[in-house]
């Protein structure tokens, strides 16, 4: 019997946290928010002490660099949970940066984790119909663009930024932590 289109993407969506969750095993809290050129955006401890992400209103261009900590924040919270809450909580646009996010990776992970759940569900309730849905209004300029094309960008998201920390691991690896670079 084939699938649905909303176990295709659940399928899909398992397969990509999978690779995600492999590829950052035992990552060290110093490659998390590892700098491998200057002027990178991460996740930085503030004068209160809470680590939160760097992301002005207006990005500059090109945007910098970004490190392991900065994208696993992109992922968990300004993808997908921002989805859930604009998208399927009718919660809207929050102030994405207010909160803070974990300065270790483990705890970055933990936090993707429980975003991922929480949009998987979204997704796991979403048929044929709900799918075809228009994002409508709260979407701004993607108004037209159906609740499937959003888990598709979740996806793309995802995959995406995915590739790139496994990049970013390998050239720290390489590097021996960055070490390498300093010295050249």
């Amino acid at each position: 019997m084939a699938k649905t289109t909303t176990e295709e993407l659940l399928t899909l969506l398992d397969y990509v946290h999978e690779r995600l969750t492999d590829r950052l095993e035992g990552t060290p809290d110093a490659e998390y928010l590892w700098e491998p050129v200057p002027g990178c955006w991460s996740v930085r401890r503030g004068e209160d002490g809470v680590f939160r992400a760097e992301k002005p209103e207006r990005e500059p261009q090109p945007t910098p660099f970004t490190t392991i900590a900065w994208r696993l924040w992109h992922i968990g919270v300004d993808c997908l949970s921002s989805y859930s809450d604009g998208f399927f909580e009718s919660i809207g646009r929050r102030d994405l940066l207010a909160g803070g996010f974990p300065g270790t990776a483990a705890g970055g992970m933990a936090e993707v984790d429980k975003e991922w759940a929480r949009f998987r569900v979204h997704v796991s309730a979403l048929d044929d119909a709900g799918l075809a849905r228009l994002l409508g209004p709260a979407a701004g300029p993607y108004a037209e663009d159906s609740y499937h094309a959003l888990v598709l960008h979740a996806l793309d998201e995802v995959i995406h930024h995915t590739a790139e920390i496994g990049v970013i691991r390998d050239l720290y690896q390489v590097s021996e932590g960055g070490k390498a670079w300093a010295q050249a």
